[in-house]
């Protein structure tokens, strides 16, 4: 078992101030793979005072500098690639293939992506009116990662902070920690000075809520649930401090008559269900139209029962367990809430699949006859649980699609370009996929209404790490 219990501060590899060990599952065997430290409010003051005066010279440097390292760090994570990747089937359980391919790769994509944003931006710039617009970085910044896609997280937030020229504290989640201790050795033998990056290993209510609550954090940067959205936004807002959030969602998915349906409905499936339905932007909600929603389902049912469920050491496009045996019950409650409540049960359901007694594997599970008071279709499952609802007309489809508390991402299957721009238009949502258009690093990714606020990746993803000062000079020439 791995002994994982130091904090990287300042620089160095310490022990917690009061130890508080933990151990790390791997969630397909439900045995402890490593050990790690819970830290507390303390270690939180003594990371945040290492950025603290970390920033007074790193935020001087100049953008050419901070290239080199981003650079340095792009160069060592692609020799390290596969270790990355391994290390995060081992604590998510996320199978080899899509761990290699999908997991691990975001972590070259959004970094090269921010490289490409730093050469483009301009730190300083005179305005038409003859002031001096500089962004400046904003300061210590506090960052809170999920265990869902770990690596794309601490890429998302990490690397910004860096790049502008703040500094940071990273919590990673507590039951994915292996992957940001690996990412703080890339850090440290890229060279980045001293007390520019932070780990402090801990929960949300303890670390979590000391980060958001310290009156030396200028900024706090939140992935995760909308619940712990809210809690840390008020545990933020006595300081006054900038809070930028990516939460939850209820993605729908509308599926119009005119869709190439065996291409986009199986597609479709097998979105929802990648990375064990535990993507925030997965397409859960699929609205079908009235007169192809028989064979939607049809093609559904299909390709869900074709969809396997596998060891995640092995090669192949099974998916793997979900993270934890709390997730696995927040699952399966929410797996006999849709059969309660009278969804029509075309895949799966409560239970482990046949041949699983250890580990958090869930049956890929699909509903029919949903409609939007459903549990299912109100609550984000995070699981591989997918909700088919009938429509009638655009406009009726445009109405359900929108009903909802959330507001990350939304799916348009048609065959009628103007209708899928015009849909997408009318979908109150941060990201729109067009018949399978992916998400391309460098483009903003974020959401409306519970969803959260702010954007990462790219140019806006610096931007939320930077401040604007205005120069007023006495000549405006």
């Amino acid at each position: 078992m791995l002994d994982k219990r130091k904090f990287y501060i300042n620089g160095e590899w310490v022990d917690p101030i009061t130890p508080n060990d933990l151990e790390v599952l791997n969630p397909a065997t439900e045995k402890p793979v490593a050990v790690i430290s819970m830290g507390t409010a303390a270690d939180i003051d003594r990371a945040v005072a290492a950025a603290r005066k970390a920033f007074v010279s790193y935020s001087r440097t100049s953008v050419e500098q901070r290239l080199a390292l981003l650079e340095k760090l792009l160069s060592i994570y692609k020799r390290r690639y596969d270790e990355m990747a391994q290390t995060i089937t081992m604590e998510l359980g996320a199978p080899a293939t899509m761990s290699r391919e999908q997991q691990a790769d975001v972590g070259i994509g959004h970094l090269q992506g921010f490289i490409d944003a730093l050469k483009r931006l301009h730190v300083r710039k005179v305005l038409a009116n003859g002031d001096v617009l500089l962004r400046e970085p904003i300061g210590v910044c506090g960052l809170i990662t999920p265990w869902n896609w770990p690596i794309n997280q601490i890429a998302l937030k990490v690397v910004p902070a860096l790049a502008t020229g703040s500094t940071c504290v990273l919590k990673p989640s507590e039951f994915t920690p292996l992957n940001a201790l690996l990412y703080a050795e890339m850090v440290h033998e890229a060279g980045f000075p001293a007390g520019t990056f932070n780990l402090v290993n801990g929960d949300g209510p303890n670390v979590g809520a000391a980060l958001s609550r310290h009156k030396d954090v200028d900024m706090m940067s939140f992935t995760g649930s909308t619940r712990a959205g809210i809690a840390v936004s008020k545990d933020a807002a006595d300081t006054v401090k900038r809070v930028t959030l990516e939460l939850g969602g209820k993605s729908p998915n509308i599926v119009f008559e005119d869709a190439d349906l065996e291409e986009r409905v199986t597609a479709s499936v097998l979105e929802c269900f990648n990375n064990s339905g535990q993507s925030c932007d997965a397409p859960t909600r699929l609205l079908a139209q009235k007169s192809v929603y028989d064979k939607v389902v049809e093609i559904a049912t299909r390709v869900g029962k074709q969809v396997k469920v596998g060891n995640p050491t092995e090669e192949g496009s099974h998916i793997g367990p979900l993270v934890s045996d709390i997730q696995f019950s927040r699952v399966q409650a929410l797996i006999e809430a849709g059969i309660t409540e009278g969804a029509r049960l075309l895949v799966g359901g409560a239970g482990k699949p046949q041949g699983f007694k250890q580990g958090y594997f869930v049956k890929p599970t699909i509903f029919a006859d949903v409609n939007n008071r459903m549990r299912i279709a109100r609550e984000e499952v995070f699981g591989p649980v997918l909700a088919i609802m009938p429509f009638e007309t655009e406009e009726e489809a445009i109405e359900i699609a929108n009903d909802t508390s959330y507001g990350l991402a939304a799916y348009v299957q048609t065959g009628d370009p103007k209708r899928a721009e015009r849909v997408a238009a009318r979908l109150r949502a941060g990201m729109v996929h067009i018949n399978g258009g992916p998400h391309r690093y460098g483009s903003p990714f974020g959401g409306y209404k519970q969803s959260g606020n702010g954007r990462e990746g790219g140019m806006f993803g610096l931007e939320d790490f930077l401040e604007v000062k205005t120069v007023h000079r006495p000549d405006a020439g």
